[in-house]
């Protein structure tokens, strides 16, 4: 069900409830007035008909019958009975007797002095009169005739208000909802019509207060993030596509070049070393991007086990420096690493050496003298730090802003053999395993590296 017609539904319900309760108090409420102010009447009446004929003693119950036929105040089908202490009946209004009462409700009207009740379509007063001569129970029985026409009258116009104003509160419920609702629709229109190409666009955010308002600033915050991830993603397929069609071009173009002609063994010898150094070029870039994706994917699909640092960390070095041999890569321990536990983390094995051989990599590729030196310490006991420090060129200001987009190298760089990975993807190793990642650099000083791991506690 659409939410106008929920809401148009609901304020009906509530409204109807309210009403409804509304136009049953006023219908009791008068019932009770109605039946309240008959039964005085007929109290009244027993009161003056027992003072006639206990304290006047010229009134017996043959004038008292005369009386009462030619009162023109007597109430629609009125009777008057009374009885002595004796609970003999003194006077019918009716020349027949039909109606008795029994001894055991005459005993309740001398104790309680008066009773009033309903029997069929008649209302009944029975009042107990103490006189100066006698004793005597007088019962008045009376239909309101007119009294209920009035309820009746007053139960059919309620039930026509009620129904009419139903009719009243159903449109003005839709015309409600439907403003309510208009600046959504809106809002649902404009997402409608944003293209692929419009991404960027911003929605309208309105008095930017009320809750339509932070739905359409909720979204443009969306749209900002998504935005942002597609021009990664452009420029992602757009840097990998570079950086895997040149090495393809060099290994085409040099093939080429060698079928061109016969040449001798030593030119053979040359180009399939130049062509095999490309292979490696295009494996380790291949490598890198399936570690990018693979770092990028949900927690659940790695294999995370205990690992310790130092371990990690060693291999890394006698890998990297088994590749280059040039490089000069320093490993030391802080006085507070005094034991195991405070080198286990919970992590990826593969992922952590990848992580640790980009910034051994890094250090000494852009290091005068190819030398990264690296501190283990501890922190609170409650984290691994790891400093990466070497004394090379350095990071501009400028250029760590964008120092974790993929494919993204500074200008003094450029001549230097690189893809712009490396970091990226350091930034989200680190992130997968709850580390922080921190970068200290100057230009022509140098950089300092410091990441952390929790624990295993």
């Amino acid at each position: 069900m659409e939410i106008r017609k929920k809401i148009t539904l609901q304020f009906v319900i509530i409204v109807a409830l309210i009403y409804l309760l509304t136009i049953t108090a006023i219908y009791i409420s008068f019932s009770e007035t109605r039946k309240e102010e008959f039964y005085d009447r007929l109290s009244s009446k027993a009161k003056s008909i027992a003072q006639m004929l206990v304290d006047i003693d010229e009134i017996d119950k043959e004038v008292l019958r005369k009386i009462e036929q030619n009162n023109p105040l007597s109430l629609p089908n009125e009777k008057v009975n009374i009885y002595d202490k004796l609970n003999r009946s003194l006077f019918s209004s009716e020349m027949e007797e039909s109606d008795h009462y029994s001894v055991e409700l005459l005993n309740i009207v001398r104790i309680s002095n008066e009773v009033r009740f309903r029997f069929k379509k008649e209302e009944i007063v029975g009042y107990y009169h103490k006189g100066q001569n006698d004793k005597i129970v007088v019962f008045v029985a009376a239909e309101d005739i007119f009294g209920m026409k009035k309820l009746k009258r007053l139960g059919l116009i309620l039930i026509i208000v009620y129904v009419s104003g139903m009719l009243v509160v159903f449109l003005a419920g839709r015309i409600f909802a439907r403003n309510a609702l208009k600046p959504l629709a809106n809002l649902i229109d404009e997402v409608d019509h944003i293209k692929p190409s419009q991404i960027g666009i911003q929605l309208n955010e309105g008095n930017g207060t009320d809750e339509i308002s932070k739905l359409s600033q909720t979204f443009n915050r969306f749209l900002r993030r998504l935005e942002s991830v597609y021009n990664m993603q452009k420029n992602f397929i757009n840097n990998a596509s570079h950086e895997l069609r040149t090495p393809l071009t060099v290994l085409s173009g040099q093939l080429e070049v060698m079928l061109l002609k016969e040449r001798k063994n030593e030119e053979y010898k040359r180009i399939i070393e130049s062509t095999l150094e490309e292979l490696k070029k295009l494996s380790e870039f291949s490598n890198q991007l399936l570690l990018l994706a693979q770092a990028s994917s949900d927690f659940s699909d790695l294999n995370f086990s205990h690992c310790r640092v130092d371990d990690l960390l060693w291999q890394s070095r006698q890998e990297l420096i088994k590749r280059k041999s040039n490089y000069s890569i320093e490993i030391s321990f802080s006085e507070e690493i005094d034991s195991e536990n405070k080198l286990l983390v919970f992590g990826n094995s593969m992922l952590l050496k990848t992580a640790f051989l980009n910034l051994m990599d890094n250090g000494c590729k852009y290091s005068p003298s190819n030398t990264v030196r690296i501190n283990i310490s501890s922190e609170l006991e409650k984290y691994v730090v790891i400093e990466f420090a070497d004394k090379g060129i350095g990071i501009s200001d400028a250029d760590l802003k964008h120092i974790y987009q993929p494919f993204y190298r500074a200008k003094d760089v450029l001549q230097t053999q690189g893809h712009g990975i490396g970091l990226s993807l350091v930034d989200k190793i680190v992130k997968l395993h709850k580390g922080e990642i921190k970068i200290d650099s100057q230009v022509n000083t140098g950089t300092t590296i410091t990441i952390c791991f929790p624990l295993i506690v």
